[in-house]
């Protein structure tokens, strides 16, 4: 007779996956997410979670059950370093119930508390059949993982990779849509001052960026205050003419 409580849990595990690549989570958000889900499967101590950066291909921790502030986004390793690296290189779970640093693979970040943990097991997440990140659960004390465990974990990175990969372009696309307003407003900012102090475009530039470094402001927030003023100044000249 089928175990009533681990079928039970399974349709609810597979209805918050169903959620989570249907939904317009942040990365961040869903990040947190695949942690909370990889802690119900695995009841581990400690988990990590790794994305692959396309500019560098360097593995970079992004998000972690315990705290990890100076390290998210800082802490990275090359392709095949590790035993998370081999795991992103080979897109193949790894799974190690006791003596976890003993493995020849193994490397020993001192930041990471869990690295000191008996217990590790990592899977890669995945889409369109490319690893995209690994994600790392450990246990303080020796922990056998069962095949289902692996299986939950594995299906998670499978089904999770996409919607990640989908979130992570989404952002992307969101940053460099704000680079190029940016862009403009500076442009236009640098008109403006062009046009009122007779100013090449070059000078112009330089006193944005100048005046920028020395309010430690960025250039974005001094070109609108430059737009704005300018529009003031119109809308006042205007009215005195009226």
């Amino acid at each position: 007779m089928p175990d009533v409580d681990a079928t039970s849990s399974q349709v609810s595990l597979l209805h918050r996956i169903s959620s989570i690549v249907s939904s317009e989570r942040s990365l961040d958000e869903m990040l947190g997410e695949l942690i909370g889900l990889a802690a119900q499967v695995t009841a581990c101590d400690a988990c990590l979670v790794y994305l692959i950066e396309p500019e560098t291909g360097e593995i970079v921790l992004r998000a972690s059950q315990l705290p990890h502030a100076r390290e998210l986004g800082t802490l990275r390793m090359k392709l095949g370093e590790g035993v998370t690296g081999w795991v992103a290189e080979h897109n193949a779970v790894v799974a190690l119930p006791e003596r976890a640093s003993a493995d020849p693979r193994f490397k020993r970040f001192p930041a990471l508390v869990e690295d000191t943990y008996e217990a590790f097991l990592s899977v890669p997440l995945v889409s369109g059949g490319q690893v995209i990140g690994v994600i790392n659960v450990h246990h303080k004390e020796p922990h056998p993982h069962s095949p289902e465990e692996i299986a939950l974990l594995t299906f998670i990175g499978e089904q999770l990779g996409g919607a990640i990969a989908k979130s992570r372009l989404a952002e992307e696309k969101a940053r460099l849509m704000e680079q190029l307003e940016t862009r403009k407003l500076v442009e236009r900012a640098k008109g403006i001052l062009q046009s009122r102090y007779n100013l090449t475009e070059e000078e112009a530039y330089l006193r944005l960026r100048n005046e920028s470094r020395r309010l430690r402001r960025p250039m974005r927030e001094l070109a609108e205050a430059v737009i704005l003023a300018d529009d003031l100044a119109r809308r006042g000249g205007a009215e005195r003419e009226t």
